[in-house]
C-alpha cells in the first residue's frame, strides 16, 4: 500500500484550472522529484498535499485512508511537513529554539511553568546527529550557512515525526558544498523511511537523490517514471513541451 496517494486531484481558481486530474503515489522512503516550468502546477499540488487549500476534485489518501485537510495543521497532524524555500527560520534564535518553535518543551515547578532549554538543546543535538549534520544546537541561525539552515528546517520536520517531507527548491541559492550537504540530508530522510517530494529546477539534484521524476506542464502530469529510465534531456523536453508525454 502506498504511503501517500493522490487520485484525480484538480484545483480551480475561478475560471483558471491550476491542476487537472493528477494521480500520484509515493512509497515510504521514496524520493520523488517534481519538475516543471513556472506555472506548471507544482506549487499548487504541494500546497494541496500540505493542507494550504483543499482540492476542487479528487482525493488524498494516507496509508489508504481518505484525508480532508482544512488547514496546514491538519496535514502536519497526519505526518506531512513542508520545508519552504525561505525556510521560515528566525535569525535571532538558536538552532534548537528554531527546531522547537511553537513546540517548546515545558516543565512545571509548583504553580509555575518554564521552558526546559536543556531538554530542547539535548533533543536538537540528537536530531542533528541523526542527520549527520555539523549544526550545533546553541549556534545562532543568522551565523549559519545555507546547508546548516536546511538542517535546522529538516530537523524540525523530524521532531514532528514526519512521514512525508515536501521540499520547495532547497538548493536554489546555496553554494556547491552546501548543495552536497542538503542532498545528503535528503538521503538520510529516505534511509529513515520518510518519503520526500522535491520541487527543484536543478536537474543534477533530482537525478542524484530521487527515485522517480514527475513532470508537470500546464496543470497536467505529463510524466511519472523511474529516474533510471529517464534522462535530463528527456525531462527538459517534457518541461518545454518538445516531448508531449512519457
Amino acid at each position: 500500500m502506498a504511503l501517500l496517494e493522490l487520485r484525480g486531484v484538480a484545483k480551480h481558481f475561478g475560471a483558471i484550472e491550476a491542476l487537472k486530474g493528477v494521480d500520484l503515489t509515493i512509497e515510504p522512503g521514496e524520493a520523488v522529484g517534481l519538475m516543471g516550468d513556472n506555472g506548471a502546477g507544482k506549487s499548487t499540488l504541494v500546497k494541496i498535499i500540505a493542507g494550504n487549500f483543499p482540492p476542487s476534485e479528487g482525493e488524498i489518501r494516507l496509508n489508504g485512508e481518505v484525508q480532508h485537510f482544512h488547514k496546514p495543521a491538519d496535514a502536519r497532524a497526519r505526518g506531512i511537513e513542508i520545508v519552504y524555500q525561505d525556510l521560515a527560520l528566525c535569525d535571532n534564535l538558536t538552532a534548537a529554539e528554531n527546531v522547537f518553535l511553537g513546540r517548546a518543551i515545558t516543565r512545571k515547578l509548583g504553580p509555575f511553568k518554564y521552558v526546559d532549554y536543556r531538554a530542547m538543546y539535548g533533543r536538537a543535538a540528537e536530531l542533528f546527529k541523526e542527520l549527520k549534520s555539523e549544526t550545533r544546537p546553541r549556534d545562532l541561525v543568522k551565523q549559519m550557512s545555507g546547508g546548516q539552515r536546511q538542517a535546522v528546517a529538516i530537523a524540525r520536520t523530524r521532531l514532528a515525526e514526519a512521514k512525508v517531507v515536501l521540499m520547495d527548491e532547497p538548493t536554489a541559492a546555496i553554494s556547491v558544498r552546501q548543495v552536497a550537504e542538503v542532498l545528503e540530508l535528503i538521503r538520510r530522510l529516505k534511509h529513515q523511511g520518510i518519503a520526500v517530494v522535491l520541487i527543484s529546477h536543478r536537474m543534477p539534484d533530482v537525478f542524484a537523490v530521487c527515485d522517480r521524476v514527475v513532470v508537470m506542464r500546464r496543470g497536467t502530469k505529463v510524466a511519472d517514471k523511474p529516474i533510471a529510465h529517464s534522462s535530463p534531456e528527456e525531462v527538459t523536453g517534457l518541461i518545454t513541451g518538445a516531448i508531449r508525454a512519457a
